[in-house]
């Protein structure tokens, strides 16, 4: 009876020991490192142009964004503007706190020249392997801030290959 009672308390240990261990690792599964990466993503939303054309314009984007372990993005994209597409090429930073929000904030250049600056806030799911963003600040080169409604979606690619460098 006594070694029952000895090996029942030993199995729930072990058992609450696990779990314990299992809680600790998803609460913080973001960090640099943990979403560092090739990225592909698109976004849709409403751009609210100056006071010259008060009306808003439908906006889209498709691309794809490196992010590295320090922090750094770089990527390109296409974008349309009511309906008029430009190749931008993406330049730079990204942070991620460990409860798996962050923030990236990044110059888009069309052809070498600064076009806009853009900072989105984010949050990664799906054990880090997806991100959700939306606009928060969307800048001219002479300064002017537009309005925007703007969301997006990405996903971490080569997953399977990614999932290997971790181990």
């Amino acid at each position: 009876m006594k070694r029952n009672m000895v090996q029942t308390i030993c199995f729930a240990v072990l058992t609450l020991s696990i779990a314990a261990a299992a809680l600790a690792e998803d609460r913080g599964i973001c960090s640099d490192s943990r979403v560092a990466g090739e990225w592909g993503y698109s976004g849709t939303g409403t751009l609210f142009l100056p006071p010259n054309d008060p009306a808003p314009v439908p906006f889209a984007i498709v691309g794809r964004w490196t992010l590295d372990a320090e922090g750094n993005v770089s990527g390109t994209q296409t974008s349309s503007l009511g309906g008029t597409t430009s190749e931008d090429m993406l330049t730079g930073t990204a942070t991620v706190n460990s409860d798996c929000t962050g923030t990236l904030t990044v110059g888009i250049y069309d052809k070498g020249a600064l076009a806009r600056m853009a900072v989105w806030a984010l949050v990664y799911v799906d054990g880090a392997r997806e991100v959700r963003g939306i606009l928060t600040s969307l800048v001219l080169p002479n300064g002017v801030s537009l309005p925007a409604v703007l969301t997006s979606n990405g996903k971490k690619l080569f997953r399977g290959l990614r999932q290997q460098d971790e181990q």
